[in-house]
């Protein structure tokens, strides 16, 4: 899990979610022992110290499900300190209930009142440091990246679109002529300039982006660099490192064979079933009020069945039937499967509810419950389309070395897709997942999906 976390979140953002939680904590402390004095608060310690965790944890909770902690997405101040304000309330509300049903954690009114405006106070400071430090690049690691064409250029963009990379390009090395100078990154041509550049720069990471390295690097040049202290990194591994997902155009065949990953053992399989039992046991009961009145209303709205079964390819190819409740109209395939598409004239109008709020997958857990899928994994598509994809699409087959699930890597990082284009994009997504496939990656994936569904995003 830890690997898998750090390679989503970098350092410095487990560094910021780990500084803010302190503060909150600290915070609600600091007024209690300025309300109570220190005799009584001494006394209490252990009592007020568990308050304050049940505090920190609703409130950061709550920070987290409104996208709070993804450093990525750069909004402004107004927007933060509304999102903030949302979120605390969201808080309040869910330790309002907490206190009606353990009278015990309460914290009085007054100290309730003080430490939360202490929080609002230390929270947005800290997240104004902060973002002040990101802005500014602050302690983040110069890299030089070598290669001018589009893979170079990619990975560039990458690195200073993502705010929280921790990484700050110095320099760019193009050997083969094929970009210049007007990105605005300083550019040399020749490669015995970059170990002057690696001591003048203080350079730590070199990134090998090449799209052709045959005749373009001396591997003596790279064993130098190396012994110099400076890190040398493939290109693709940082970008999957970076992304959180594989570049398909850019690994090959002999990639496969010799990375890493791309197996769970035999205890990982078996708890990983056990685990989809479990969920999707509970999940069908839990969800049985929902289910009923779901179909009283399929029912009366529009002629036909209650569910929709559809055959999906599952692990190794083979063919199965998924469950899904109906949200399109009876004959909504009757010419021949179609990718679904925005606005989709098919669905029916408890149809487009259903699809957003994602109640249409409940069934799926029968599927779980029978073995056809996972409660994690890619998504199953049907068999006329994973025909058409694995003639365009290089190592599409992989996908189906594992059981599809009913969520996955792909449908967390990806919004809702329907075509070729979105296929591929979801494709890099679902190799990371089976590279790095561990328990506790399912466990993250789940999480991560609560707070998707929670907030309707990436639903069509």
């Amino acid at each position: 899990m830890p690997y898998i976390f750090n390679k989503y979140y970098p350092t410095r953002s487990i560094i910021f979610f780990i500084g803010e939680g302190a503060l909150i904590f600290l915070s609600l402390n600091g007024v209690y022992f300025l309300w109570e004095g220190a005799a009584q608060f001494g006394n209490d310690i252990f009592l007020y110290s568990f308050r304050a965790v049940l505090v920190t944890l609703i409130f950061q909770l709550c920070l987290y499900y409104f996208d709070l902690y993804d450093l990525g997405i750069v909004t402004g101040i107004a927007d933060n300190l509304t999102r903030i304000t949302q979120a605390f309330g969201f808080g309040c509300i869910a330790l309002a209930l907490l206190y009606y049903l353990f009278p015990v954690v309460i914290i009085s009114t007054r100290v309730f009142l003080s430490a939360y405006l202490a929080i609002c106070l230390t929270v947005a400071s800290w997240r104004f440091l902060y973002f002040w430090v990101l802005e500014r690049k602050l302690f983040s690691q110069p890299i030089a990246v070598v290669g001018g064409g589009d893979f170079a250029r990619k990975i560039i963009a990458t690195v200073e679109g993502k705010q929280d990379s921790g990484y700050k390009i110095v320099e760019q090395v193009d050997l083969q002529g094929e970009c210049n100078s007007s990105s605005g990154n300083p550019l040399t041509k020749e490669c015995h300039d970059l170990r002057e550049l690696c001591l003048t720069r203080k350079i730590e990471k070199i990134i090998l982006a090449l799209d052709e390295r045959r005749g373009q690097l001396s591997m003596h040049d790279l064993i130098s660099y190396k012994f110099m202290g400076i890190e040398i990194v493939d290109g693709v591994a940082f970008y999957e490192d970076l992304t959180g997902k594989m570049p398909v155009e850019k690994v090959n065949p002999s990639w496969f064979l010799f990375s890493n990953g791309f197996h769970a053992t035999r205890v990982t399989e078996r708890m990983k079933r056990l685990l989809d039992v479990i969920i999707s046991f509970v999940g069908l009961i839990v969800s049985l009020p929902i289910t009923l009145l779901t179909a009283l209303i399929i029912k009366l709205e529009s002629p036909g069945p209650v569910f929709y079964r559809q055959q999906r390819v599952g692990k190794h190819g083979s063919v199965f039937e998924v469950i899904k409740f109906r949200s399109m109209c009876q004959d909504a395939e009757k010419n021949g499967a179609v990718w679904a598409v925005q606005e989709d004239s098919r669905v029916t109008r408890f149809g487009a509810i259903i699809r957003k709020t994602r109640i249409d997958e409940i069934p799926q857990m029968y599927n779980v419950l029978r073995g056809d899928m996972s409660f994690v994994g890619p998504r199953p598509e049907r068999p006329v389309f994973v025909r058409e994809l694995a003639k365009t699409i290089p190592f599409y087959s992989v996908r189906h070395v594992v059981k599809p699930g009913i969520t996955g890597w792909a449908q967390v990082c990806y919004p809702y897709g329907a075509s070729e284009e979105d296929a591929l994009r979801k494709l890099e997504y679902d190799l990371f997942y089976l590279k790095n496939l561990s328990l506790s990656f399912d466990l993250f994936i789940i999480f991560q999906t609560v707070k998707i569904v929670l907030f309707r995003r990436g639903a069509r």
